[in-house]
């Protein structure tokens, strides 16, 4: 089982880091490359053509037509991440608003970590041991207090 990761840039590389860690801890294989959809299309089309990737995750910025130019290549579900940049609703909204026939899963802005869990929630359906560590994961998350939460009364 494998996910590709592609950013537009490297500064983009820090939130990638943050997906190769949660599919890591999962027991996913996760690479990570440097792909712009603008300056270098033909690395992008090399990497989506890829026969072991069974999901992709595509991070951008500003215009965001990363995601939009995986989906147009390949039929393995592809999850857009809008990275903030400036405001962050140019790439929202590139990510979201794709053209009829052509989908991307839309993650909120830089949250690589929903890409990642959505990318092994897919994977699940074909990898049963990925269902059981999901199961576990979110177990986690009902017995620890939220720290976006205020206090309980």
């Amino acid at each position: 089982m494998k996910v590709t990761v592609l950013v537009g840039s490297k500064s983009d590389l820090e939130t990638a880091d943050k997906v190769r860690t949660r599919l890591v801890e999962f027991g996913v294989r996760c690479e990570v490359h440097v792909a712009s959809a603008h300056r270098n299309p033909e690395k992008v089309d090399r990497l989506v053509a890829d026969p072991e990737t069974e999901v992709f995750i595509a991070m951008a910025g500003l215009s965001a037509a990363l995601p939009g130019v995986v989906a147009a290549r390949t039929l393995r579900p592809v999850i857009g991440v809008p990275l903030h940049r400036g405001l962050g609703l140019d790439s929202l909204l590139s990510v979201v608003q794709m053209p009829p026939g052509i989908p991307v899963a839309a993650v909120g802005l830089d949250a690589a970590e929903n890409a990642a869990l959505l990318a092994t929630a897919i994977l699940a359906l074909k990898y049963p041991e990925l269902e059981a560590r999901l199961v576990a994961y979110r177990a986690k998350w009902r017995e620890e207090p939220d720290p976006t939460v205020g206090p309980r009364t």
